[in-house]
């Protein structure tokens, strides 16, 4: 473990900016960015390239085989060493809908787990159902749905030692408002999704401190020019940032276009919503006890539905920027920087000096080409 490391002559951007500079970090924090920096260590020569912060992942079910849901310690290490290779340096494991002893075991295993200095950083779990819809199901399993229950929940929050950061749910649902204020205070991110609520009952729920809109578009009550739903609710209401799927398969090109127009880069969050089929080959794999037929368009159910995605970060971020012409500032609010304020993680989603050194070093176009985790080299592509 090498605890120091200049990176020489990069661009660093931020959202807010960028500069060129050097940049020195020791023992996990960037402790220097200046025009040039003279110390004799490990020196990585960032000509004609950009260093951007750590992308977090607010929404992954899972990757490399492995699901936040088979509550394993092993298959977890696996899954946060596989996201390093896409940029991700910090992230929200995913649970889905299921019953509650599963949902607890995932919980538990989550809360007593500790990220290792090569993984990307488990920073708190994302509950995901089952206080959802019926009627905007999509991959969650129906028989498990349930409506808003505020006891369970926080019997949760104990199991996985006040892990929760956010939770997706149904405000609409009986209970819906009461859990969104209560959870809401707590400090956990309410984020609307699997949601059936009228623009009406959206509005309220920012009343009552909803946050966030889960997978814009996909699973909500869509936009109708007499009834703009959950989609015209999530466009407009300037409280709500978007979580989107940009893989061009959960949202056309011109959809992730309007979003960002709508919304702007400081309204948008980007994630991949990806499952255990994520960097490998077609084929079938679980989800939530279901089976997905991955090929070329996607991850599907028998029935047709999308179910998650097997999206990188890194090509997220470069499919914004195709689907937008956005600037790469933008692009570091929707990939790190937005979430980090979310989730108030804050030595995080920024390159500045006493800040976690988690970075990503892209070329001209945009490619990932090492990721730094904690000031060390954990990925070249």
């Amino acid at each position: 473990m090498n605890d120091v490391l200049k990176i020489k002559n990069i661009t660093v951007v931020n959202h807010d900016g960028r500069q060129l500079a050097d940049v020195l970090m020791e023992n996990g924090k960037i402790v220097k960015i200046a025009p040039s920096i003279e110390e004799d260590v490990r020196e990585l020569d960032g000509t004609g390239r950009y260093l951007v912060p750590g992308f977090i992942d607010m929404h992954i079910h899972g990757s490399a085989r492995m699901d936040a849901m088979d509550a394993d310690a092993a298959g977890l290490r696996i899954l946060a060493q596989s996201l390093l290779k896409e940029g991700t340096t910090s992230f929200l494991p995913t649970t889905m809908t299921q019953s509650y002893e599963h949902i607890e075991a995932a919980l538990q295993t989550i809360g007593t787990f500790t990220s290792q200095h090569d993984e990307a950083e488990i920073v708190g779990i994302h509950v995901e159902g089952p206080f959802v819809s019926k009627d905007r199901a999509g991959a969650q399993p129906l028989e498990y749905i349930v409506e808003p229950d505020l006891v369970a929940f926080e019997k949760w929050q104990k199991l996985s030692n006040g892990k929760i950061k956010e939770i997706t749910l149904a405000p609409e649902r009986p209970g819906g408002m009461e859990a969104t204020k209560a959870i809401s205070e707590s400090g956990v991110v309410v984020s609307i999704g699997h949601s059936d609520a009228s623009f009406e009952q959206m509005e309220q729920a920012v009343k009552m401190g909803a946050k966030q809109g889960t997978h814009l578009y996909n699973q909500m009550r869509p936009f109708h020019h007499r009834d703009p739903g959950v989609v015209g609710g999530t466009l407009l209401l300037n409280e709500l940032k978007a979580e989107i799927i940009v893989d061009f398969i959960h949202v056309h090109k011109d959809a992730v276009n309007l979003a960002y127009r709508m919304k702007g880069a400081s309204g948008i969050i980007l994630i991949t919503d990806a499952m255990r089929a994520k960097g490998m080959p077609y084929g079938d794999y679980d989800l939530g006890g279901q089976m997905v037929h991955v090929t070329e368009t996607g991850a599907h159910l028998p029935n047709g539905a999308l179910a998650g995605s097997v999206l990188r970060m890194n090509e997220a971020i470069v499919n914004m920027q195709k689907a937008t012409n956005c600037t790469l500032e933008e692009l570091v609010s929707m990939s790190s920087y937005n979430a980090a304020m979310q989730l108030n993680l804050a030595n995080k989603g920024e390159l500045r000096e006493g800040k976690d050194a988690d970075a990503v070093m892209l070329d001209a176009s945009f490619q990932l080409v090492t990721t730094i985790k904690a000031g060390e080299i954990v990925f070249e592509a």
